[in-house]
């Protein structure tokens, strides 16, 4: 193939530079930054390994070993101020998109180390097994011995992992460790590999020492104390594998961002709660509401409720608020809306939230598309977008997440 020679433009969603070949053509480029020239050979639009002709003053040297083959990472090669910046902006062009202007708060962002979740990929091999990260747009995992994202006490288990893998998985299919970094240990999910047989049942055991508690698919194989994270005044022992925002700083920031949203708000409704994350903080000064489609992490908030102590009321139901949102109706004793739906946003319930009279929304995402989609609608029924507050859980990765608050006038001013 014929290297050719292209000037970055910007960056795309996705983290990729993204240059415009003499036909108009546009070329995508990993591990480049706006103004790089670049050279390579152009296969179905991408430039899979471009060299750095003029590098950009906002490039630095990757920190991690794995960087350039690990698929965990895909911006250390940007300087913190260049990533933080450029997150901002990705929030901005979304609601730009649809009409609204806004100017980002700078973006909190999360130190190295500070991930207390992780899925890492297992396989297999003759001479032994493989665990780590997939590669950037591959099924192959690429073995890691260093990670600046997890903790050192997670990156430990490697080893025990390994030999997990071994004992556990089939030669053809890929073993999925879920491992989380609770408040008194670490909890271990696992997918994917052999059924629970009698040999395996009572091997497993073995790693008592190293985990609170381990799962097998969906059985229970040991738990030596309950694993629990501190929401508030509540300790909360979420399912096996459960969705936990990924890092307590970034947590933080967003609860921060929350409670200024919702002010002194008496009665709050939390949609998409969760186990609890934002209700039991929250439910220090207000009665909460909270309504959340998986049955399990209602069940594990109302269980953590029950011991919780100097909390106001909370009451919690199990809904799917995509098929049936909670009605505008209802909205109307709560004085504030916290909502932080998956990535696919919450267009049906925000369309009967705009239908309210709700004066206060406190609106999370991790999707600046779905979100500016989803408050276009509000804006349209006369809600104003006060401020947005970009969190990067995620770091050096193109993920964003953020905080915002809206408001209406007429009920505020």
């Amino acid at each position: 193939m014929i290297e050719e020679h292209f000037t970055i433009t910007r960056l795309g969603h996705r983290g990729d530079g993204i240059a415009t070949s003499d036909a108009g053509d546009q070329i995508l480029a990993p591990l480049t930054l706006p103004n790089e020239v670049i050279t390579g050979a152009v296969d179905q639009g991408r430039i899979e390994a471009p060299k750095i002709i003029t590098p950009s003053p906002d490039r630095v040297r990757p920190i991690c070993a794995h960087y350039k083959s690990c698929g965990g990472c895909s911006l250390q090669h940007a300087s913190d101020t260049f990533v933080s910046e450029w997150k901002a902006d990705q929030i901005a062009t979304a609601l730009a998109a649809h009409g609204i202007q806004a100017h980002p708060r700078p973006t909190v962002t999360s130190p190295p180390k500070s991930r207390r979740r992780a899925s890492l990929a297992a396989r297999r091999t003759k001479s032994g097994a493989l665990v780590g990260f997939h590669a950037r747009k591959s099924d192959v995992i690429v073995p890691i011995t260093e990670c600046h994202l997890l903790p050192d006490a997670m990156v430990a288990t490697l080893p025990i992992l390994t030999e997990m893998t071994r004992m556990g998985a089939s030669r053809n299919a890929i073993l999925s460790f879920s491992l989380t970094q609770s408040d008194n240990g670490l909890d271990l999910h696992v997918t994917g590999g052999k059924p629970l047989n009698h040999e395996l049942r009572a091997a497993l055991p073995r790693f008592r020492d190293h985990f609170l508690r381990l799962t097998w698919g969906d059985e229970l194989v040991f738990m030596e104390t309950p694993p629990y994270h501190q929401m508030g005044r509540a300790h909360v022992t979420p399912p096996a594998g459960a969705f936990l925002q990924a890092t307590k700083p970034g947590e933080a920031a967003l609860l921060a961002a929350a409670r200024e949203a919702v002010g002194d708000a008496a009665r709050v409704i939390d949609l998409f709660s969760g186990c609890g994350t934002f209700t039991f903080p929250l439910a220090q000064t207000a009665h909460l509401h909270a309504v959340e489609g998986q049955a399990e992490m209602i069940m594990a908030l109302t269980q953590a409720a029950r011991f919780a102590e100097g909390i106001k009321p909370i009451t919690a139901e199990t809904r799917d608020l995509f098929r049936r949102p909670v009605l505008a109706d209802e909205l109307a004793k709560f004085d504030a809306i916290l909502i932080d739906p998956p990535r696919a946003g919450a267009e049906a319930q925000m369309r009967e939230i705009a239908k309210s009279d709700v004066p206060i929304i406190a609106s999370l995402s991790c999707n600046p598309k779905s979100f500016a989609r989803d408050t276009k609608i509000l804006i349209d029924a006369g809600y104003r977008l006060d401020w947005v507050q970009p969190i990067d859980q995620f770091r050096w990765s193109p993920h964003v997440e953020l905080a915002a608050r809206l408001s209406l006038p007429h009920m505020r001013d």
